[in-house]
């Protein structure tokens, strides 16, 4: 009977020490939990319409050239606006609210485009997605830091980016059959929705779960040095940095207009349904780049991330020969196969390799605005480079100047694989 009472008794003891605990991973799997909800919403945040933009301006009277302009003009846009949103996420310690401040823009952007298609309102509604598309990259990151912190980063960038994905492919289908049914003005209305639902997810991170020191790289600094930064003049004087800058900005010249010519092209030679088509193309590829980031996380542990942007570079230049060749209903397999492989391994090695090189700098978010305006200043050319190469000489002129570009991140990689490698090895 006393051996029965004592038992009784240490069972509320046992209880109690496991409930101490229990606050604490409630409170981090909730962050992880509603970190996830937020990538998936926020994929068609980021993107806004998208590739349906050019097959939606296409069917009230727009070329080529001028979609190409105007799509140009919010890349430039959000190219200006990346360093500076880097510095503020950087600062600041109000992310949760810049998140829903982006949302908020690309919802405005879409009922801009739904109300009018003049040149103008197309403009402004461009410039608002660009403004957001610039900010929400570096916050993804930064609250991931400031959540699971140097070590827990690379895995958790992989997961983050294979929700993102999935909402990107669960948008694009979502999209097309919208489309099909009721009209391409139906895709405003979702990405409307999908706005709200990113704004609710962000509200579901306890703020207490980011640790702003941390998110700009400053979690191994000692306490009374945690306003300590490096000066912004030491990026210019980082080589590794400017080399990864240099290779994703001709990597994006060459890329960003892939998409949106290859769904222009196909359609307008009456080989598929705009909306259905272009999904299409956005699904294929978002379904290999869920798969590929995840394999992305074991790629970098196991072989670096110099190999694994080698291979997302080797990917464009075959894209741009293939989409050239085969401007057919079923080319779009083979051509948003490759765009997953390539875009895939960037979006987990990209930032992840960024963290690593900054650590302890206190401009990690910076340094992902240095190397988003690389990206920007390619992507922001390409449509429009794209787009006047494929009215004045055809699309598939258009595909191989496109992938051309290609050739020179990826022996710029090559040539700079010492220095790449040994920084790696170093910042490990």
């Amino acid at each position: 009977m006393l051996l029965n009472e004592e038992n009784v008794m240490t069972q509320p003891r046992t209880a109690t020490v496991v409930t101490d605990e229990t606050p604490a991973i409630l409170g981090f799997n909730r962050a992880l939990l509603a970190l996830c909800a937020l990538n998936f919403f926020m994929a068609d945040v980021q993107a806004g319409i998208g590739p349906f933009l050019g097959v939606f301006l296409q069917r009230h009277g727009w070329q080529t050239g001028p979609i190409g302009t105007v799509m140009t003009a919010g890349g430039v846009a959000g190219m200006l606006a990346t360093i500076p949103a880097g510095a503020l996420i950087d600062h600041t310690t109000k992310k949760r609210l810049l998140v829903i401040v982006a949302a908020l823009c690309t919802i405005s952007a879409s009922l801009l485009l739904l109300s009018s298609q003049s040149v103008a309102v197309v403009t402004v509604s461009q410039l608002a997605t660009a403004l957001a598309g610039a900010g929400i990259g570096p916050l993804m990151a930064a609250i991931t830091l400031g959540i699971v912190r140097q070590k827990g980063f690379n895995t958790q960038i992989g997961r983050n980016q294979a929700w993102n994905h999935a909402g990107n492919m669960a948008g694009a289908g979502l999209f097309g059959w919208l489309g099909w049914q009721f009209g391409l003005s139906a895709i405003f209305f979702l990405e409307v929705a999908f706005g709200l639902f990113a704004i609710s997810a962000v509200l579901l991170i306890p703020e207490k779960s980011i640790d702003h020191k941390a998110a700009r790289g400053l979690d191994d600094k000692p306490a009374h040095d945690e306003g300590t930064a490096e000066g912004l003049r030491s990026f210019l004087r980082h080589k590794p940095l400017l080399i990864l800058a240099s290779c994703l900005c001709f990597f994006h010249l060459g890329n960003a207009a892939m998409l949106p010519l290859y769904g222009m092209a196909v359609v307008s030679a009456g080989k598929g349904n705009p909306a259905m088509f272009t999904a299409m193309t956005v699904m294929v590829a978002q379904a290999v780049m869920i798969i590929v980031s995840l394999l992305a996380i074991r790629f970098v542990r196991d072989r670096g991330y110099w190999f694994v942007l080698l291979i997302s570079f080797a990917a464009l230049p075959l894209r741009g020969l293939i989409a050239g060749s085969f401007i057919q209903h079923w080319g779009v397999w083979p051509v948003q196969f490759l765009d997953g492989i390539g875009a895939g391994l960037q979006s987990v090695a990209v930032p992840g390799l960024v963290a690593r090189l900054l650590n302890g700098t206190g401009r990690i978010n910076i340094g992902q605005g240095v190397v988003m305006t690389a990206q920007g200043i390619g992507a922001s050319l390409s449509p429009a480079l794209g787009g006047w190469l494929a009215e004045d000489l055809g699309y598939p002129v258009a595909f191989y100047s496109l992938g051309c570009f290609a050739i020179v991140s990826l022996g710029l990689w090559i040539g700079s694989a010492s220095t790449l490698r040994s920084a790696d090895q170093v910042s490990a």
